[in-house]
């Protein structure tokens, strides 16, 4: 196991007429030995292009990246001591389970009986000792997956890459086997970078998560920081499903105005501003709306444990503006007609300003009076 570091980490890629591409912005990120590292964040943010650079698959345009305190942009990818896992699993067809596992052991002239050891001792891990003599095609896409990991940790690397491993599976899947690399993890923690923009698996995977847009590092924090004090507006829309709403409001006099109502009384200076408010954190009403945000519902989403109700924001006080589109998580059994006039509720300790101009959060809610 190793530190992995990227310093100040760049790559442009020559274009045509239209410039080149910047795929990363000097890339700033530390990953602790033993850490379990999520890069998340929609396509083409960058996220991938730093796995590649790590595995060796392509030198950056700039900037150094370390594996255990060397410098590593000049190594080929086999002398990295490193494994990766794509999402096509990449097995070899007419190979059997344990060919494929001991495979790498062999290329790297790894005596038979240890070949023997760490297979069966992979194997046992991953809970795929029973198909060591079967090949590929009699697999299940979830079984193939445990395979492509076994081949990768019977190697013993010093960093564990994963880009996308579970975008193939079937949802029940993908859960079953994230359960298995959160398990695996915490019986075996070899420093790991795990790549998606499925940001269920990314905050209950990780120990940190690292959002990116843009080629450009977001936030970096536990599941908790990402989701309850997002850096700027684009954590805070990406990160959460349903996402944080977002609501344009103005405070005058210390009085904040959303879709033309006054809301409530909050320690901000005058000016436009933009509101954060989780589905969960925003209580919805039908009588005595006043002093709440005004909404009117679009449709609603039963969904057993919960309902969800989307509504649009000001289209009826402000007709002449842009209503802005909410998600309220209400309790089950919640029926509502579409075009009915409710009110929101802030949550003061769960609601997040941020900067009309910049999008990056001003401070916590707490600043709201209660």
């Amino acid at each position: 196991m190793a530190q992995v570091e990227f310093r100040d980490v760049t790559r442009q890629y020559p274009g045509g007429r239209s410039g080149d591409t910047v795929a990363l912005k000097g890339l700033n990120l530390t990953v602790s030995d033993g850490e379990f590292l999520i890069l998340v964040g929609p396509s083409g943010c960058g996220k991938s292009t730093a796995l590649r650079l790590l595995a060796g698959l392509d030198k950056p345009t700039s900037g150094e990246i370390r594996i255990g305190g060397a410098v590593v942009n000049e190594l080929s990818p086999g002398a990295r001591d490193i494994a990766m896992v794509f999402q096509n699993y990449a097995l070899y067809p007419h190979m059997t389970v344990y060919r494929n596992l001991a495979y790498g052991l062999r290329q790297r002239r790894t005596p038979r009986a240890e070949i023997a050891r760490r297979v069966s001792e992979t194997a046992e891990l991953l809970q795929i000792s029973e198909l060591l003599d079967r090949k590929p095609g009699q697999l299940s896409g979830g079984q193939r997956q445990r395979v492509a990991m076994g081949r990768a940790l019977v190697r013993k690397p010093q960093a564990f890459l994963l880009d996308e491993p579970l975008s193939n599976l079937d949802a029940k899947l993908r859960n079953q086997v994230r359960g298995d690399l959160k398990r695996l993890h915490r019986e075996l923690p070899v420093t790991s970078i795990y790549v998606t923009h499925d940001q269920v698996e990314a905050m209950t995977l990780g120990d940190r998560l690292c959002v990116m847009s843009n080629g450009e590092v977001q936030q970096i924090g536990s599941t908790d920081d990402i989701y309850n004090r997002p850096a700027n507006t684009f954590v805070a829309a990406f990160m959460g499903s349903p996402p944080m709403n977002l609501m344009p409001g103005i405070v005058r006099g210390g009085a904040l105005h959303i879709g033309g109502v006054q809301v409530t009384s909050v320690a901000e200076p005058d000016g436009p501003v933009t509101v954060g408010a989780r589905p969960e954190h925003l209580r919805l009403h039908t009588t005595n709306i006043g002093g709440m945000v005004p909404a009117r519902v679009d449709f609603v989403e039963p969904l057993g444990s919960h309902v969800l109700v989307t509504a649009l924001v000001g289209d009826e006080v402000q007709p002449s503006a842009e209503p802005t589109r909410v998600i309220v998580q209400a309790p089950a059994g919640t029926e509502l007609d579409s075009g009915t006039r409710i009110g929101l509720a802030l949550t003061p300790e769960r609601t997040h300003f941020f900067d009309d101009e910049t999008g990056n959060a001003r401070h916590r809610s707490e600043r709201i009076a209660h």
